[in-house]
């Protein structure tokens, strides 16, 4: 091989995330209604027949599937599942940053309006539904708290090729866990990540007028 075949294997190629082919991908969708002429965020619990994670807060969302367009289609196809509101019902208004989990999952999120006049919700993944003023949360200030996460070579791992062997310095990661509370709900997890960086984007807006 030369220099000019080694260019011609790359000169078609986009760059991506290392590793990305082999991560889990989903998509999710932060609703915004009209309420009592005001936005509010509307949230699911999950439904507590669900095998994973029963009874959570969370937005509309799941697994980008081999037959959705793209992220953007999945979430609207997700929202439109759990909430049962017809797809023409469903403005999306802009993406969110993606995130990488340090679980091997990639997570699409928008940002949408969403007409609930509608509504069926579909009973074996929601639970119900709840709106919280968007006033309310831009005023909030999240409880933050700190999960290490360290890594544990397995049993066999070959400490004899690295240098220091068994006293190697791993690098401990700290993921921030984010608390946002509401009446007697509590919003924590992978909802509140994407709830806090949307917030975020609003307050940083100059076109938002403090009143």
């Amino acid at each position: 091989m030369n220099i000019e075949q080694l260019k011609m294997a790359f000169a078609t190629r986009t760059p991506d995330i290392l590793g990305s082919g082999d991560f889990m991908k989903f998509s999710v969708l932060l609703p915004l209604i009209e309420k009592n002429g005001e936005l509010h965020v509307l949230f699911e619990v999950r439904s507590l027949l669900m095998r994973r994670q029963p009874g959570e807060i969370c937005f509309p969302g799941g697994r980008i599937d081999e037959g959705d367009e793209g992220p953007l289609h999945a979430a609207v196809r997700e929202t439109h599942e759990e909430l049962g509101v017809s797809k023409d019902h469903i403005e999306v208004l802009f993406p969110l940053d993606f995130m990488l989990s340090p679980f091997g999952t990639i997570i699409y999120s928008y940002a949408g309006l969403v007409d609930l006049s509608h509504i069926q919700l579909n009973r074996a993944e929601v639970e119900e539904i709840f709106t919280v003023p968007l006033s309310f949360l831009l005023k909030t200030e999240p409880d933050l708290h700190y999960v290490k996460l360290r890594p544990e070579p397995e049993e066999n791992f070959p400490y004899h090729l690295i240098a220091r062997g068994k006293d190697y310095a791993w690098q401990t990661k700290m993921m921030e866990e984010y608390f946002y509370f509401y009446e007697d709900r509590i919003i924590w997890g992978l909802t509140a990540r994407i709830l806090k960086h949307f917030l975020d984007i609003v307050r940083s807006s100059p076109h938002m007028l403090d009143k």
